[in-house]
């Protein structure tokens, strides 16, 4: 290989290096201005997020402090499905349903409400996953213990669809071996 024909390779490599270069730096910016709304976006969904993460954590302290929070957390029209199988699980389509079908079962045969003890509080978006165990005792005087994940997608800061995923042989043997409390 001559010396002129090795310049003449060095030289075009240099220009397509060039021209490449030049390409690179007019598409940065380009991509720079179609980053910051994402950024604006993912700050807004943290924003959510966190609060969605405070109602939850809220209601479950009030819940563990012996309040009721079902009625001011859910929506009216909330849609509550329990995974799993047994007689419980389901999809209910409004609180009264869920309280009527899926707790009152339950707690009518509990003479301590149920306390939970959350381990974590996840957000993503308008979706809050709580995973807690719960403690009772039953009318039989027999603990009741339960661990659970709730998935709760949040509109306006109430629950307007969950998801309950829990040991459902643990709350059949409650309804089944316990006599319900006297109204």
């Amino acid at each position: 290989m001559t010396l002129s024909s090795l310049t003449d390779r060095l030289t075009a490599a240099g220009r397509k290096l060039l021209v490449a270069s030049a390409f690179l730096a007019s598409i940065g910016p380009a991509h720079a201005e179609t980053s910051a709304p994402d950024a604006r976006v993912e700050i807004q969904e943290t924003n959510i997020e966190r609060q969605n993460k405070a109602i939850v954590r809220k209601a479950f302290e009030k819940w563990r402090a012996g309040g009721s929070v079902f009625a001011e957390l859910l929506a009216p029209d909330v849609v509550w499905t329990i995974h799993g199988s047994g007689p419980v699980a389901g999809t209910y389509r409004s609180l009264q349903d869920f309280v009527e079908r899926a707790s009152a079962p339950l707690v009518s045969r509990l003479t301590t409400p149920v306390l939970p003890e959350v381990h974590d509080i996840m957000a993503d978006g308008d979706m809050v996953i709580i995973r807690f165990d719960g403690t009772a005792t039953t009318t039989s005087g027999a603990p009741y213990r339960n661990q659970f994940v709730w998935i709760f997608r949040m509109k306006d800061g109430s629950v307007v669809e969950a998801e309950a995923f829990l040991d459902l042989v643990a709350y059949q043997q409650v309804v089944e071996n316990n006599e319900p409390r006297a109204q």
